[in-house]
């Protein structure tokens, strides 16, 4: 009987061993998998110099688990000439690892920002666009966004060039980037058959963001009327504007959303044109498809004015 108890008391040792060992396989399984959860939810932050930036990388990343995308300066900054960013501006980029710049002189603030973060990640969507010089010694005009071929290249290429830095959502990034793309050429499509027949091809803009605009729907920028914004022309350039409007008979000025339309309304009340707003889509919305609706609005606006 005592021999029969001992055996008893074994196995039941024996078998709580081995629950026991069980139970600690089981955890260190558990441990092994959430490690490797992890790993997969690593997030990505994704910063944009500004607003256009922003608008094509959000389209780029939607609809990616633990893919944030930032703006690096508010949605109210505008175009970045001689823009230096702000405390508030450099805290955006903290825990970044990669950011996305326009390119073509746009971030004169360059230096400053991979000084201090050296090893982020620098997308120049701009990046094999052809360029259009600027007046004088400015350098390149930096708006390559407004012409809708040169935005489906700067899409294509921080669309290739996210896939390569975060490999683990890189199927994604490119099946976003090609809808959009194909977003953009339906836009492109409307817009050249609204735009191509119109008589009437000579504008005057309000700064020199429209350039590539122009070249896109071969319209002729006959004027500039501010160089660059907040810089009033002087009486001299003024003149010379006014005589250009009423020598090349143009009834219509565009001015900008982002700034005061006094000069403008200088011109307008001397050439008899109409001032009209055409959006360089450097402010807006933070919504996917604010480059879209803002381009459609400008589209609607040289519509009325060019007729």
């Amino acid at each position: 009987m005592r021999s029969n108890l001992i055996k008893i008391l074994c196995l039941m040792i024996f078998s709580l061993l081995m629950l026991t060992g069980c139970g600690a396989n089981n955890e260190s399984k558990a441990t092994v998998s959430q490690t490797a959860d992890s790993k997969t939810e690593r997030a990505v932050k994704i910063a944009t110099s500004f607003y256009p930036m922003y608008i094509f990388t959000l389209n780029i990343a939607k609809d990616i688990p633990n893919v944030n995308v930032v703006s690096l300066t508010k949605p109210t900054t505008g175009c970045l000439h001689d823009y230096a960013p702000t405390p508030d501006d450099m805290k955006n980029l903290e825990g970044a690892q990669i950011l996305v710049i326009n390119g073509a002189g746009m971030e004169s603030f360059m230096d400053k920002v991979t000084s201090q973060m050296p090893d982020l990640k620098i997308i120049e969507s701009s990046k094999g666009i052809t360029l259009i010089p600027g007046e004088g010694d400015e350098g390149d005009n930096p708006h390559v966004w407004l012409s809708i071929t040169d935005a489906i290249t700067q899409v294509q290429t921080i669309g290739d060039q996210l896939a390569a830095l975060d490999p683990d959502n890189s199927k994604k990034y490119r099946e976003n980037t090609q809808t959009y793309i194909k977003k953009l050429e339906v836009l492109r499509t409307k817009m050249h058959q609204t735009l191509d027949d119109i008589q009437q091809r000579n504008v005057v803009t309000f700064h020199e963001a429209f350039p590539y605009f122009a070249k896109e729907f071969n319209l002729n920028i006959a004027g500039v009327i501010e160089r660059e914004p907040g810089s009033a022309p002087n009486a001299k350039e003024l003149g010379e504007t006014i005589e250009k409007i009423k020598n090349l008979k143009i009834t219509a000025l565009f001015a900008e959303p982002q700034y005061p339309v006094k000069a403008a309304d200088t011109i307008a009340n001397e050439t008899g044109a109409i001032v009209y707003t055409l959006d360089p889509i450097v402010t807006g919305p933070m919504e996917a498809d604010a480059y879209i609706n803002l381009m459609e609005s400008n589209l609607l606006t040289l519509q009325e004015a060019l007729k």
